[in-house]
């Protein structure tokens, strides 16, 4: 108070204050006497101003507290306050004398127990179902044999070893991981920029586009996990392009982005089994369906060859067919030469009587009628004759004005010339596929060599294995009958046949399983 005006008019007892003056008195009378203090409460309205600053209230029954968050202050809130929810706020008192008003500037935000969370996530979870992001419709397929998966999760814990573990054994393929923050105040930001991030890249870029997304993330509980609840987190989910399996938690925890992911698997591993086949089984099905084939091919041969031999026997004998037919031919053969002969003696006989019935006089008269006919039918057509001829001419020059032949040629070679191009460009695609997926599959399977344990034996490690089972105890070794010990360069046996002095004969070596191809 020592700011404070005293100089008490004349004849009054009362000092006269300004108005600044006791607005800043208030305010340090107010922020010395609570300091940082805790407030339990529910959330009344929520206000978010254009200058990213967050006014909400924090009320009982009986009274209201205003809260502000400022804008640097919001990005570090664990729980974002919302209308109805019972939270405990932590800040420090202060007024506004601009508005005579006290509140409470809040810095961080928990949730007033697990009863609250729940009724905030069932609130969050209808008003995503109305909005249609839970739909099964807009859920895509996942892809059955992804070349890159992309995995967001902590990069320092078992779940991603878990994932690769997994990855591994059933079908080894490309693993992308984007580190992410899995609880706290930075775990929905993180995941958010982690899936938009993936969905950014491009599949020819440097860094490949994942062809499936893993979430994951180990059990907790609901404060633990409620980063994957977050509207941020939920959204970018939801607007993912590439499929998304969400493995966040244990089987019975549930968070909002299993309701959104194309996928729910319950634990990591879940989510590696569901990404991918087993390869071995792969193997085995194209096996059984190449013997399927097989077998049906040569059934169905045997099958038309019976058939045809059946019809086959059904048919009578060519000889048999052709009998009548050259019987006929003979006949007629015969008979020919002789109708022959006989239609030219009767036509020579016709020909003859006629040339004595006529005479040359009638004949002449005839022919100079028939001239004369002619001559007449001549001198009419020929004019006609040779009109029809011009139309005709000039019809053909049109024609041939608006046909170009050598351009036809020059189009008909530039598309020859096309044609060729592309059957050479189909041919080049064709083999410079097989070969990537030759060379993808040598690459394979020498790393399927290198992870065998065979390898590990060439490393001066040995398989000990009593009575044809493998023993990892030396309780179990005391007990068996027959020892033997296998090395990189092949088996040792230890047992009865030791004791004796005799060498036991030397096992063949077994021949490690064929991978093959799957293709």
């Amino acid at each position: 108070m020592s700011d404070l005006i005293d100089d008490p008019r004349p004849g009054q007892n009362l000092p006269e204050y300004s108005v600044t003056e006791v607005s800043g008195a208030v305010k340090k009378t107010l922020e010395g006497a609570f300091g940082r203090i805790r407030v339990r409460g529910e959330v009344g309205r929520v206000f978010t101003a254009r200058s990213g600053h967050l006014y909400y209230d924090v009320k009982d029954d009986r009274n209201v507290l205003a809260c502000t968050t400022w804008k640097g202050q919001v990005s570090n809130l664990s729980v974002v306050p919302e209308e109805g929810l019972e939270v405990v706020v932590t800040g420090r008192m202060t007024s506004f004398g601009g508005q005579s008003k006290y509140n409470l500037n809040v810095d961080e935000v928990t949730v007033a127990g697990e009863g609250a969370l729940m009724a905030m996530l069932e609130k969050r979870k209808k008003a995503y179902a109305a909005e249609g992001l839970f739909d099964a419709g807009r859920k895509r397929r996942l892809p059955y044999l992804p070349d890159i998966i992309g995995v967001i999760t902590s990069p320092s814990g078992a779940v991603i070893r878990d994932i690769l573990h997994r990855l591994r054994d059933r079908f080894p393929r490309k693993v992308l991981v984007w580190p992410v923050a899995v609880q706290g105040a930075a775990c929905a930001p993180d995941v958010a920029q982690a899936i938009a991030g993936f969905n950014g890249l491009t599949s020819g870029g440097a860094l490949p586009r994942p062809d499936l997304l893993i979430v994951a993330r180990g059990g907790g509980s609901i404060e633990d996990l409620w980063g994957f609840n977050e509207d941020a987190v939920v959204r970018a989910a939801a607007a993912s392009e590439i499929p998304l399996i969400s493995a966040v938690g244990h089987e019975t925890d549930t968070t909002l982005i299993d309701h959104v992911a194309d996928q729910r698997a319950p634990t990591p591993t879940a989510a590696a089994e569901i990404a991918v086949p087993v390869r071995l089984d792969l193997l085995g099905w194209v096996g059984d369906q190449h013997a399927r084939m097989a077998r049906a091919v040569s059934q169905r041969m045997q099958t038309r060859d019976q058939r045809l031999r059946d019809m086959a026997r059904a048919l009578p004998r060519p000889d048999m067919l052709l009998s009548g037919p050259t019987q006929r031919l003979d006949l007629m053969s015969d008979r020919l030469p002789r109708a022959l002969t006989r239609s030219v003696d009767l036509r020579r006989g016709r020909l003859i009587e006629a040339a004595a019935s006529l005479r040359p006089s009638l004949l002449s008269r005839g022919l100079a009628e028939q001239q004369r006919r002619y001559d007449q039918t001549g001198s009419r057509l020929a004019p006609g004759l040779s009109r029809v001829v011009d139309t005709k001419r000039e019809a053909l020059a049109r024609r041939a004005d608006r046909l170009n032949v050598s351009q036809i040629n020059r189009d008909l070679a530039t598309r020859r010339e096309r044609f060729e191009a592309l059957a050479r460009r189909l041919s080049g695609a064709g083999q410079a596929q097989v070969r990537d997926w030759r060379t993808r599959l040598d690459a394979m399977e020498r790393l399927r060599e290198t992870l065998g344990y065979k390898e590990t034996l060439k490393r001066g490690y040995a398989v000990v294995r009593g009575d044809d089972a493998v023993v990892t105890r030396k309780e179990t070794a005391a007990t068996a009958s027959v020892l033997e010990i296998e090395f990189a360069d092949g088996r040792l046996k230890l047992g009865a046949a030791a004791a004796t002095g005799a060498r036991p004969a030397a096992k063949p070596k077994p021949k490690p399983p064929e991978q093959g191809s799957l293709f």
